[in-house]
This record gives structure tokens, C-alpha cells and sequence, in this order.
């Protein structure tokens, strides 16, 4: 995705009040901006806690500051400059977190970042961004110029299947229709399951909704009619996070008392270091039960709406 993100910066880069700032990170990606932007593209160093202060003080004096690093040395290192400069102020500053989940693989669990908007929803606020495909990026980048707030724009890979169409970006989308049940994924999973489902035959497959944008206060209405319907025996929810703080535990709390209670609900999170190795993200998210296999496993003893 970071193709796409370039480009849809690049776009941006005439707004005088638009600044760029990287943690010594994106060569071979971001040149193009960089090129467009020469003086508000600011390579702050690796030094992190420095890198949200500056942008924090840049937009209090009125500017448009997005702030890059990999994931987990944006959010988790310069957690206190992120609350106290940026949250606290409620200052537009954008924080892009690339390599989402366990997207920077053998590098291990000190590149993953399996707990960031978890932790960064505890601030006041934060809005989270988790583009599923390269085509939401744009739209994403327009929105925030539009809507200028604090927000954590997790970029990951896409796996949007060739032959099929996304549909334009909202928080919530229904990729397909199925008649075995209900599948939500958080982000660039949801095209992995999208193509996976759409080889099956309708009586075969679940329903496979996709959510990009947190937080989440109410579910879509065609959602809500859909796990309403008795006939709707489970809903699976996946997402590449910590079960703590998770998108599936936020549902949960929405669903408590207004849901048939023959519906069950199950949740794949990100599982950690289960055989304590590191791998592809592909074998972390096998190794969690997040594969496509794995996921629609979960739907065979599923009857037929």
C-alpha cells in the first residue's frame, strides 16, 4: 500500500499547510513525495519521541503534519508524546504506522504490531484507519485533509482478489453475500477471505463484511438485520490484533442482550509466538488461525439460511 500512499500524498503535496515527517524511513517508496514536498519533508532521524513532539508543535501553529515510521516505533515508543502532545491538544496530527499485524515478518516481535489501535483508541480523540485495499487509501487521505484530527493510519498489504471489484470506502462494507453465517475482518484480511469465499457456491460460503475505520459505535443496519435473522447461527470476527482491547471485544459490548442468543459469535485474534519462531507474515497468521482455511473452517457445521 505504500505505492498507493505516496501517490494520494503526492496529490496533497500543493496545500501549503500539508508537512511530511519520517523517523530516517520510506527510501525506495517516498522519493516522489519527498521531491514535490523539498522543505516539508522533514527526515526528523530515528528518534521518535522527537519526531510526534515536532509534529505536535507544528500543528498548533497551524500546519497538516503526517508523521511515518514502522508501526510499532511510532505508536509504542513515542506512546507519551502521542497522549500528552497530540490527544491531550486534540492537534490534526496523522501517525502512519507501516507494516500493520505481523506485517514485517522475520524481523520479529519487536517490528509487529499486534496491539496499536487497542491501545491508541484509549486516547482521546484518536481516530483509526486500517485501509483494506490500495484503493481505500485515497479516499482515506482525502478524509483526514477534509476532517483534520488526531489518527493512527495503519498501512498494510493488500490482497485484494483480481477478479473482483471493490466497492468504494466506507467504514463498513459488505464484500459478499452468503447464506452460512457472518464474517467480519478488520483491514487488508478481508480481501484474503473475499476471494476465498467468492469460489464457493452462495448455499456454501458466509457473508464477509469489512471494516476499515474505528472506532466503531453502531453497527450498519443490513449487519444488524442480518445477525438479527434467527437463521443466522454464527458470526466469526478476525482481525490481526491482540484479543485485549480488540475490535472483536468492542462488538461484543454492541451485541450484549440485542442478538437471538442461538447466534454464536467466535473471535481470531493474533495468537503471538505460538511455536516460538518467526516466520512470513503468511505463517504468523496461519500459525494464529487467521489463514483463509483456517477462518472458513469455522462455517462447515454452519446450517443453511
Amino acid at each position: 500500500m505504500r505505492r498507493a500512499f505516496c501517490d494520494g500524498l503526492t496529490a496533497c503535496s500543493s496545500r501549503p499547510e500539508f508537512v511530511f515527517l519520517t523517523g530516517d524511513l520510506g527510501f525506495a517508496a517516498l522519493e516522489p513525495l519527498r521531491d514535490q514536498l523539498g522543505e516539508r519533508f522533514i527526515n526528523a532521524g530515528v528518534a521518535e519521541q522527537n519526531l510526534v513532539g515536532v509534529a505536535a508543535g507544528l500543528a498548533k501553529t497551524g500546519f497538516l503534519p503526517w508523521v511515518y515510521s514502522i508501526a510499532p516505533f511510532l505508536y509504542a515508543r513515542a506512546f507519551e508524546q502521542i497522549r500528552n502532545d497530540v490527544c491531550l491538544h486534540q492537534l490534526p496530527v496523522v501517525l502512519v504506522g507501516n507494516g500493520g499485524g505481523y506485517g514485517y515478518g522475520v524481523m520479529g516481535a519487536t517490528h509487529h504490531a499486534l496491539e496499536d489501535y487497542g491501545v491508541l483508541l484509549t486516547l482521546p480523540a484518536m481516530r483509526i484507519l486500517i485501509p483494506a485495499f490500495d484503493a481505500d487509501v485515497g479516499a482515506m487521505i482525502s478524509e483526514l485533509f477534509r476532517a483534520p484530527c488526531p489518527a493512527w493510519f495503519r498501512l498494510g498489504l493488500q490482497t485484494q482478489p483480481a477478479s473482483l471489484i471493490t466497492p468504494p470506502w466506507t467504514q463498513w462494507r459488505q464484500l459478499i453475500h452468503g447464506t452460512r453465517g457472518v464474517l467480519i475482518a478488520v483491514g487488508p484480511l478481508a480481501g484474503m477471505y473475499w476471494g476465498t469465499v467468492a469460489e464457493q457456491p452462495v448455499d456454501r460460503r458466509p457473508s464477509v463484511w469489512c471494516l476499515t475505520s474505528l472506532p466503531v459505535h453502531d453497527l450498519p443496519d443490513p449487519l444488524w438485520q442480518q445477525l438479527h435473522n434467527t437463521s443466522t447461527s454464527k458470526l466469526v470476527i478476525a482481525e490481526e490484533h491482540t484479543p485485549h482491547a480488540s475490535v472483536g471485544s468492542r462488538i461484543a459490548m454492541l451485541l450484549a442482550g440485542k442478538v437471538h442468543h442461538e447466534l454464536k459469535i467466535e473471535y481470531v485474534t493474533a495468537a503471538g509466538y505460538p511455536s516460538g519462531r518467526y516466520g512470513s507474515q503468511n505463517f504468523h497468521r496461519t500459525e494464529s488461525g487467521l489463514d483463509s482455511a483456517s477462518v472458513m473452517a469455522r462455517f462447515e457445521d454452519t446450517p443453511k439460511l
